[in-house]
């Protein structure tokens, strides 16, 4: 008689996945509003656009998907699961709100080696928690057991975000010109872009750990490495919703300043960022005292700015100041000239 076989055995456990959906439960309820319709099966997520149509005339709909990366491995080493998904969130809703989108839901994806439920369910609770930072409703997600593909401890996060904006407030760029400023807003730290080379930095060409103290950070090094990309949306929202108008948003990710912030503007226009307009992380000074070229920084890293904002220059300090009303640290770090559609330094 052949060996009884079951899912089970071949490492996918069931009754995990049915603890986990009992934990998760109040976390995803923490981030629904009446728009929110109970699902009659449970298949698929149901979010009413009703009253929408009122409030956004010729409206569009906004898509986002992303990642974070390698993040992922310091969380699973450091076995810090709390965080990481609010950077799920937050690497959509940044991106999201370049175009001037309201966030309406967001979906996750969890894929893992073994579904331990306390642990899968800390990473959700992120998830709930970066969505509630965002406005938006966690709609739905899956989560997928797979030992035959991750290694033991292993893990990757997916998320997915729907946002609405009316067509003639979608922020373009077209409107750009010489002589607008470029305000930056502060960012958290590395954010969720660029692991890979911080990995090597640290553990592999210099074999710190994440239990290290390095001078100039105020903490652990798995500490600094491990905080949550700040999501911007809400103070973003604010500022269209008043009389400052937002020419340009970049989302400063992967890429860094040089790589995102030309693609906000229109041909004939150049963006012109000083340096020392504002103060650079340590975490940032430390990496490149390490072995890490400059240039190579400022086209791998945010180096403190996590999105560039273009207004004109005569609202730039009312817009600076709005922020900063929001604990969010902005600067104007630039100004739009003529010339090539790239970014300079100087």
């Amino acid at each position: 008689m052949p060996k009884r076989l079951t899912y089970k055995s071949s490492g996918v456990s069931i009754e995990a996945n049915d603890a986990l959906v009992r934990r998760i439960q109040r976390s995803i309820k923490s981030t629904q509003d009446h728009r929110v319709i109970d699902s009659v099966n449970g298949f698929a997520g149901l979010f009413s656009i009703s009253q929408l149509g009122r409030k956004y005339k010729d409206a569009v709909l906004v898509g986002c998907s992303d990642g974070v990366g390698s993040k992922v491995l310091l969380a699973a080493q450091a076995g810090s699961f709390d965080t990481i998904g609010i950077d799920l969130v937050a690497m959509n809703i940044n991106d999201m709100a370049t175009c001037g989108a309201e966030p309406l839901f967001f979906l996750d994806y969890v894929a893992l080696n073994k579904n331990i439920p306390k642990r899968t369910a800390a990473i959700v609770a992120g998830v709930a928690k970066g969505c509630r930072l965002a406005g938006c409703a966690l709609l739905g997600g899956e989560t997928a057991e797979m030992p035959d593909i991750y290694r033991k401890g292993d893990f990757d996060l997916a998320g997915f975000a729907v946002g609405i904006v009316g067509r003639k407030h979608l922020i373009t760029g077209e409107d750009i010109r010489p002589g607008d400023s470029i305000i930056g807003l502060g960012s958290s730290g590395i954010h969720s872009n660029g692991y890979s080379l911080v990995r090597k930095v640290f553990f592999e060409a210099h074999n710190y750990k994440l239990s290290s103290r390095i001078k100039g950070l105020r903490g652990l090094l798995g500490a600094e490495l491990l905080k949550p990309t700040r999501i911007y949306i809400q103070p973003i929202l604010e500022l269209l919703r008043g009389r400052r108008k937002v020419l340009g948003l970049a989302h400063i990710t992967g890429g860094g300043l040089p790589g995102n912030v030309p693609r906000m503007l229109p041909p004939g226009c150049q963006a012109l960022i000083r340096k020392k307009a504002w103060k650079v992380p340590p975490i940032f000074n430390i990496m490149q005292s390490l072995g890490v070229p400059e240039s190579e920084m400022y086209r791998t890293f945010n180096m403190g700015i996590g999105m560039a904002v273009v207004v004109r220059r005569n609202n730039s300090r009312a817009v600076v100041e709005r922020f900063k009303s929001h604990k969010i640290k902005a600067f104007v770090i630039g100004e739009i000239v003529s010339g090539k559609r790239i970014c300079s330094f100087v």
